[in-house]
């Protein structure tokens, strides 16, 4: 045993006399701050001293290896006694610490935590594997590593050394996986430093863990055993290769059990640790309860694990007109809804009611559509939407992927052929309900006309065959080129138009040749929808493993480090904030590149139900490009519109005028912001701030010429007209209330009212006519003035100001 020690020493350059407290004087640790940023170095022996004058040691970097074999056991060891902290304690395959000094070096920046590189973690983690195990480094290749994400947290060794023990470990610690064979393992532990090992299943461990075991555990794993290991353990493929767990942003942050706190230096709870993100009973429970965590029963893939952006209710509430749009969409159902069938017809009526589930946004858009296409509408997105499923689901194929790809190649020929075909365990939530009935929507599916059934059977067999091309694919940093991130968003959403579009004129609510002359363009309606999505959704499809920003784009913005590929996910990290944005806005001036061919195609469209139809969508997608325009929050969550504004967008989108004012404000808001940009860079014509403008304005002026500025003048007005008639009237009611309920307590006009109208006086009425009539005046005095007054001059005001800003170079007045 003294051999196999002497060995493990001398192998990395330290004297096979060296004892424990050798080590802890010697080693310099990586210091930090809070959020990671290294501020010097400092021995272990200083660094995990608990003091009154440093009440938690001094914070450093560590790491934790979970090192697992192929049948997915997990192996763990028990600390040697000599150990001067947390001696004897049972905890994963290693922790430690990375170090100044070595070459290779263990220290890394925050471009290699953004990345997930972190070589200088993984370096040092294979060090330590052959120091304290005796595995040697050609066993664990560095690239098998993968890098989760971090966790701050902090423990006194009150267990071993007493209430004031005066040793404890303070740390900011990177959470390593890797996977290999046991069989060729080579795990001779180090006796100064592991006394036993034991490979282990997640079951065995939460036996072994029970206090009637009575073993000792580390803080730190006990942190990460309850908290996050089941979740990261129930999958260990798609944990190791995908980022559905991978999370840079986030340092998790915890305080010890009671029991590990005090110390040499009394300390007590200082990190205020929330609620277990990703544990296995708060899975279970916690999203149903409302506090925001990730519910896996309802959603697949990374939905919802990162967080959303939206504004908060008093700034929602402050546009009056948007509250009484909100209003009107919830109570007074704009859009009547068709009787496609569903009450003598119990799969119709399953078809109906999960369209609701499954699509809560559009659904009664859908529902709107005339008689002979509303139901063919409702089984197509259902079938589509089921298709969809398969495709999105990361987790049912990982073993072999293949069975996905055939799924998809098959699912026209099989799903929609099949009466009784159904599909178990795949997709989350409602979702999966839909594929587990899916033979309730064939049957519907059957039902419809032969045109019909052909649109939808043509549609997706093309989609399936063009998702099953990309399964394969490594979408880890996104489609290779343009042309590539084209090419899958017309698979998913391209198709969608034409499909749509051969429908619409097969039920004859259009013109017959609609589909033959509006190819390109009902494929441009697909493509501005899914670019729009994909643009949002960047860190939430990152996180997922399958991106799609086209790296022939991010690369020319993403920072390069010496050694290390471009990366993705480093837009996430805040240094890279100024690039991101830079690579957001290209994706957003490509996807406005469709906005000319989506206001062609509407134009042809004489049906209202499907014009709405096809609008609020197209609508949606432009005010989110403008939300996300140059948004820093889409590298850092999900960015959405108001609930309102979208309810405003619903209600404003059923004529041409209506659609052609939504794009020609939110474009002319746009360019605003791509001025901003231009400005910052030195008022520059060119870049891609100056393509933005000139594209912009190009929209502006397709618009303006179809009469869009005329109806987003009468709907400015309309809009202003409402909040000063709300304005009004809560200025002239509640003193009003005030007045009378005033006199109800001198047994006034309250108290006369109880008696009935007859106990009213004379006087009461008066002076109600008085202020009803002074509130109509005042209400319809003031939009008077904004009709004929205020909004003419407002255009003309703002036209002067940026005439007065261009002739000073850009320039503010002071």
């Amino acid at each position: 045993m003294q051999t196999q020690k002497d060995e493990a020493n001398s192998r990395w350059g330290r004297s096979a006399s060296m004892s424990q407290d050798d080590f802890m004087r010697k080693d310099a640790c990586l210091v930090v701050d809070e959020q990671d940023q290294l501020t010097g170095t400092e021995n272990k022996y200083n660094c995990h001293r608990f003091t009154p004058q440093q009440p938690r040691g001094k914070l450093h970097r560590a790491f934790s290896v979970f090192l697992f074999d192929l049948k997915g056991r997990l192996l763990l060891q028990q600390r040697a006694a000599s150990k001067i902290t947390f001696p004897k304690v049972w905890t994963n395959t290693c922790c430690s610490h990375p170090l100044s000094g070595f070459q290779p070096s263990e220290i890394d920046t925050p471009e290699d935590v953004a990345t997930g590189t972190v070589q200088g973690i993984k370096r040092a983690a294979i060090r330590k594997l052959e120091h304290e195990l005796g595995i040697p480094s050609t066993q664990v290749p560095i690239e098998k590593f993968k890098f989760l994400t971090r966790l701050h947290y902090w423990a006194a060794d009150t267990i071993t050394h007493g209430p004031t023990s005066e040793w404890g470990e303070h740390e900011i610690d990177y959470v390593l996986f890797l996977q290999v064979p046991s069989t060729s393992l080579s795990i001779k532990p180090n006796p100064d430093e592991v006394d036993a090992t034991q490979f282990v299943t997640l079951p065995e461990l939460q036996r072994l863990m029970h206090p009637s075991s009575g073993l000792l555990w580390s803080p730190w794993f006990k942190i990460i055993a309850e908290r996050f290991l089941p979740q990261w353990w129930a999958d260990l493929s798609t944990t190791l290769t995908t980022n559905v767990h991978f999370d840079p942003i986030t340092i998790h942050r915890f305080d010890p059990p009671v029991e590990h706190m005090g110390g040499g230096g009394s300390a007590g709870p200082f990190l205020g640790s929330p609620p277990p993100p990703l544990a296995a009973a708060a899975l279970a429970a916690a999203t149903s309860n409302g506090n925001g965590y990730r519910d896996n029963s309802k959603k697949q893939g990374a939905y919802g694990k990162v967080k959303s952006h939206s504004e908060s209710v008093f700034s929602q509430l402050l546009r009056i007109d948007e509250v009484f749009c909100a209003l009107r969409v919830k109570f007074a159902h704009p859009f009547p809804e068709v009787d496609m069938g569903q009450k003598s017809n119990e799969d119709v009526r399953f078809c109906n009611y999960i369209l609701g589930k499954v699509s809560r946004s559009f659904a009664a858009v859908i529902r709107q559509l005339p008689k002979g296409l509303c139901l063919e509408t409702v089984v197509f997105y259902l079938v589509l939407r089921a298709l969809d499923t398969v495709e999105d689901d990361m987790e049912a194929f990982v073993a072999d992927p293949s069975v996905k790809i055939q799924h998809l190649r098959s699912f026209y020929q099989v799903a929609l052929e099949d009466p009784s075909w159904t599909l178990k365990g795949v997709g989350k939530g409602d979702e999966a309900r839909l594929l587990e009935e899916f033979n309730r929507v064939v049957r519907v599916f059957k039902s419809l006309a032969p045109e019909m059934q052909e649109v939808i059977g043509d549609i997706t067999r093309r989609m399936g065959n063009g998702m099953a091309d990309f399964v394969d694919k490594d979408l880890g940093q996104g489609t290779v080129g343009v042309k590539e991130y084209d090419l899958y968003c017309h698979y998913v959403a391209g198709l969608v138009g034409e499909g749509l579009t051969r429908m619409f004129a097969s039920s004859g609510f259009e013109r017959a040749d609609l589909a033959t002359t509006s190819e390109e363009l009902s494929n441009s309606m697909g493509l501005f929808l899914q670019k729009t999505n994909i643009i949002r959704d960047y860190l939430e499809d990152f996180v997922d493993g399958r991106a799609f920003w086209p790296q022939e784009v991010w690369k020319l913005y993403a920072p390069s480090y010496p050694g290390t590929s471009p990366s993705l996910g480093a837009f996430a990290a805040p240094e890279n904030r100024k690039k991101g944005l830079a690579c957001l806005d290209h994706l957003v001036t490509n996807a406005l590149t469709h906005v000319p061919h989506c206001l062609d195609y509407m134009s042809r469209l004489k049906t209202t139900e499907i014009f709405r139809f096809c609008a609020i969508p197209q609508v949606m997608a432009i005010a989110t490009l403008e939300k996300v325009y140059h948004n820093p929050d889409v590298f850092t969550g999900v960015v959405k519109i108001r609930k309102g504004l979208a309810c405003k967008l619903i209600l404003e989108a059923s004529t041409m005028g209506e659609l052609f004012a939504c794009f020609e404000n939110f474009a002319g808001k746009i360019a605003e912001k791509a001025r901003a940009q231009q400005q910052e860079d030195g008022g520059r014509e060119g870049g891609m701030a100056g393509e933005t403008v000139k594209l912009c304005e190009e929209i502006k002026k397709l618009c303006s010429g179809q009469g869009g500025s005329e109806e987003r003048r009468r709907r400015g007005c309309a809009g202003k007209q409402g909040t000063y008639l709300a304005v009004v009237l809560t200025i002239v009611i509640v003193p009003l209330l005030a007045w009378f309920v005033r006199g109800g307590a001198e047994g006034g006009f309250l108290g006369r009212l109880s008696d009935g109208p007859a106990g009213l006086l004379g006087t009461d009425y008066v002076r109600m006519a008085i202020l009803v009539v002074a509130s109509l005046v005042v209400t319809f005095g003031l939009s008077y003035m904004v009709v004929n007054i205020w909004a003419p001059q407002e255009g003309k005001w703002k036209e002067m100001g940026r005439t007065v800003g261009r002739s000073s170079g850009g320039k503010k007045l002071k």
